[in-house]
């Protein structure tokens, strides 16, 4: 209807005016076609929830809500790569630094009064005092292993008696010998001689000891002998001993007691067990107040007093034993005891408190303990206690930084 009074009163006006008044009319109608085609909105929700938190602008990403579509965050910057190596100098060495934590290596022979080996004792029985201080047993066993042993002869035309004891005391230890025993044999008159080096074989060591027939030197330079032995012995691994079977005489030795003392204490892992000869001649003459010909020089008692008490700090300072036989027939008992204790030992092992490798001398001490805290009392099959002594090492020299 609209638009046929539109067309009748077109028809009316002049063309020109017609015209004018068309693009009027259409240009008041298009308002009204586009409000029909424009899509009605939801209205915004204007409520917002509380617990939501705007994240900082480091964060990335959209700082509040953008519809269905999620803007990525952006992309974290990739880290900064590693510096480069320097460049090897040509001809330069490599180097590196290693730690050394220090591990401290105790034997201990428990025994009766009577000799006897104290059998099933655990770690928890044993307490170090390192300098007064108690130290953490890390390492335990109880060991009952080969030996490794240097038996060291003295053999000089000395005393026939000195002589003969010393045969009859390396006989009597090579018979001990089972078949995994790795055994040197080496005597000294002024130098220290090696017969045979180190074997399992028996038949050997008893050719070696069956050539010591006539003595060439007077002289027994023991420090110098026990000194080379242990400097050998020391780049062997593991536990090795000395049998010393000696009158502990020393005549013309380069070094002295103290420079000997100190290799003593110095050297790790090598026990001493002393064994004396001459003894029973050393009684008789002095009980007729005649004085003992040693060598070229006669020999005052108190002259192997004196060499009795070095035998016996060595012995002690490394954890063995000094035997002072009288007679012949003591030989096989106490050679008997010597492989008890070799055999028949407990290992302890300890990380120092003291870490400090200042090569500074170390005092140690074994306790037993029992479970509560007090001392161990060890008993016998019939209830009594049993009186026990514990041997060990009575300290070490730690270790230069340099070394």
């Amino acid at each position: 209807m609209f638009f046929e009074k539109f067309a009748r009163q077109f028809r009316q006006i002049p063309y020109e005016l017609a015209a004018i008044l068309l693009i009027l009319a259409l240009g008041a109608l298009a308002p009204l076609f586009g409000q029909n085609q424009q899509p009605q909105q939801a209205p915004a929700n204007t409520q917002q929830n509380p617990n939501t938190q705007t994240p900082p602008p480091e964060a990335g990403g959209p700082g509040g809500d953008v519809g269905p579509y999620a803007v990525p965050k952006k992309k974290e910057e990739p880290p900064p790569p590693p510096p480069e190596k320097p460049k090897k100098i040509e001809g330069m060495p490599d180097y590196s630094i290693n730690v050394d934590v220090p591990l401290v290596n105790v034997d201990v022979s428990v025994l009766t009064k009577n000799g006897q080996f104290v059998p099933g004792l655990k770690k928890d029985n044993f307490r170090v005092l390192e300098d007064g201080v108690p130290q953490k047993i890390t390492n335990f066993a109880q060991a009952e292993a080969p030996i490794t042993a240097v038996m060291l002869v003295e053999f000089a035309s000395t005393n026939y008696y000195f002589l003969y004891d010393a045969l009859n005391a390396s006989y009597n230890f090579a018979n001990s010998l089972k078949k995994d025993d790795w055994i040197a044999v080496e005597y000294y008159d002024m130098k220290p001689h090696i017969l045979v080096d180190f074997t399992q074989d028996k038949r050997a060591i008893m050719g070696a000891l069956n050539s010591l027939r006539i003595p060439t030197f007077s002289e027994t330079n023991l420090f110098d002998a026990l000194y080379d032995t242990m400097d050998r012995l020391d780049r062997v691994e593991g536990r090795k001993y000395i049998i010393l079977i000696s009158s502990g005489v020393d005549t013309f030795s380069k070094l002295n007691l103290d420079q000997m003392l100190k290799k003593v204490k110095a050297t790790h892992n090598i026990t001493i067990y002393a064994v004396s000869i001459g003894r029973a001649v050393r009684e008789y003459y002095e009980a007729h107040g005649a004085t003992l010909p040693h060598g070229l020089a006669p020999i005052q008692n108190i002259d192997y007093l004196q060499a009795d008490n070095e035998m016996n700090t060595f012995a002690r300072l490394t954890g063995g034993r000094a035997y002072f036989p009288r007679f012949e027939g003591e030989l096989p008992e106490i050679f008997h005891d010597v492989a008890a204790d070799i055999r028949n030992q407990y290992n302890l092992a300890y990380h120092p408190t003291n870490p400090k490798l200042d090569g500074t001398y170390r005092k140690l001490k074994v306790e037993l303990v029992a479970p509560e805290g007090g001392p161990l009392k060890v008993k016998d099959q019939k209830g009594k206690d049993v009186k026990i002594q514990i041997i060990a090492r009575e300290g070490y020299t730690a270790k230069h930084t340099v070394e």
